[in-house]
């Protein structure tokens, strides 16, 4: 079946102001349908025998850092001290043990292995081999292919860089966000410019095959000029990869909390209009560089080079086993999260326990909705992938959504592959709403 051909229908309107909530899609179904009563099914899928064909990923999640972020809504503490921090890497490696012990696991040696926060590089030289160190005794890492950790430019030095690249990590990704101190401060970050810069020299030295930098559009107080700055002084550094986050605000972030006693609905940042606009402009001017736009965020140097492993085998349905507070993974088919405070995750693995809070196995259905919508972050997808792996025509399973997609402008089919445009990319995440089932809609996603 081939989709209809296209009729006149008006675009829905699109958000103006930036509300509270989850914008970004990263799984599926939400995690407001993940639930404590379906932690037995991740046991469950533990004991049964592992499957070689699919490529085992490994989640870190290093929950420190030097000061908050007003737009943060990931788990993190600002106030542990080194006791606190190495019962924490006991309890990740203790957690670590329990799997490896588990029949799934096995033998299985990891594909990718990804250092998330957090502040990855908030921990010390000792502390960083002391986690790595152990890692790599209970799951060796002689095979994987990719291994990316995240940094906050304030924290590095040379002879950090050095011994992170030492440790085996093959992809360094700096948490840039802005390159203006005064946007920097007001929104919370905790390094300034020069540290941006002395960072990236460091990093180069020390000779990591790729450096990405984030970046983030519709900070607070941010600027046209400002923005366009920041991107010119992206191009500029040259990193192998650009990232561009359009902020959104998630119920539990400071500035939330600060609408929330003004009693104010719009967040005080760009509108989304502005974000998506600034976003275009920078694909343009990357483009115009030399680099080529991989995802809805992503644009890379060299494209034949450069490739994202953790986020190109998650979208794919990779095994991924997620270590650490609050962190989330998808192990054997089932969804699962750990627990969300840092002392019922010490302590549920000082007793011997996983420490899993919540979890939920999709449906084939859902399998094939997660895979679909992810893989339409990048841009282009294959339709014989799914028929092969799912047994699925996606045009006929999502015939209805694509078809309104396309009349809207945004989607087109060419032979084995299905398109989003540019107009289409810089919304991407609130158009895959359209192919998720109904009970799934308009449902909190977080």
């Amino acid at each position: 079946m081939s989709i209809k051909t296209p009729k006149p229908i008006p675009k829905p309107a699109l958000e103006t102001q930036t509300t509270v909530g989850n914008y970004f899609v990263s799984n599926y179904p939400p995690f407001s349908f993940w639930m404590p009563e379906h932690v037995n099914q991740v046991s469950d899928a533990m004991e049964r025998e592992p499957t070689t064909d699919t490529t085992l990923g490994v989640y870190v999640h290093i929950p420190f850092c030097r000061k908050r972020c007003h737009f943060c809504y990931f788990r993190v503490y600002t106030d542990k001290n080194s006791s606190a921090i190495k019962s924490y890497l006991d309890a990740s490696l203790s957690e670590l043990k329990l799997y490896a012990n588990k029949p799934f696991i096995g033998e299985r040696k990891p594909g990718f292995v990804y250092f998330g926060g957090g502040t990855p590089s908030y921990l010390s030289v000792d502390q960083l081999k002391y986690l790595t160190d152990g890692m790599k005794a209970l799951l060796p890492w002689d095979e994987v292919e990719e291994v990316t950790f995240e940094c906050e430019p304030g924290t590095l030095t040379d002879s950090k860089l050095q011994a992170i690249r030492d440790l085996g990590v093959t992809r360094l990704s700096l948490g840039v966000e802005n390159f203006d101190d005064h946007i920097l401060e007001i929104n919370g970050r905790a390094h300034r410019s020069k540290e941006v810069g002395r960072a990236y020299e460091f990093a180069r030295t020390a000779g990591f095959p790729q450096i990405n930098i984030d970046l983030i559009a519709g900070m607070l107080e941010e600027t046209e000029d400002n923005w366009k700055t920041c991107v010119a002084k992206a191009i500029e550094m040259a990193p192998d990869s650009v990232t561009i986050y359009q902020m959104e605000i998630p119920y539990n972030t400071t500035i939330y909390k600060r609408m929330k006693e003004e009693g104010k609905l719009t967040a005080p940042i760009a509108d989304w209009e502005t974000k998506r606009r600034w976003t275009d402009y920078a694909f343009n001017e990357l483009q115009a560089a030399g680099y080529a736009i991989s995802s809805a965020y992503t644009a890379v140097k060299e494209k034949e080079q450069t490739r994202f492993v953790y986020r190109d085998e998650l979208w794919a349905g990779a095994d991924l086993l997620s270590l650490g507070v609050a962190s989330f993974g998808h192990i054997g088919g089932v969804h699962y999260q750990n627990h969300h405070d840092f002392d019922p995750y010490v302590e549920r693995l000082e007793s011997g326990e996983l420490p899993i809070y919540r979890a939920l196995t999709p449906n084939d259905d859902e399998r094939l909705i997660r895979e679909f919508v992810l893989q339409l972050k990048l841009g282009s997808l294959s339709l014989n992938y799914f028929k092969d792996k799912f047994g699925v025509d996606p045009l006929d399973r999502f015939s209805e959504p694509m078809e309104r997609i396309r009349n809207w402008g945004y989607l087109y089919v060419e032979g084995d592959i299905v398109r989003i445009n540019r107009d289409g990319l810089l919304q991407v995440d609130r158009l895959l709403h359209e192919f998720f089932l109904p009970e799934h809609r308009n449902a909190r996603y977080a």
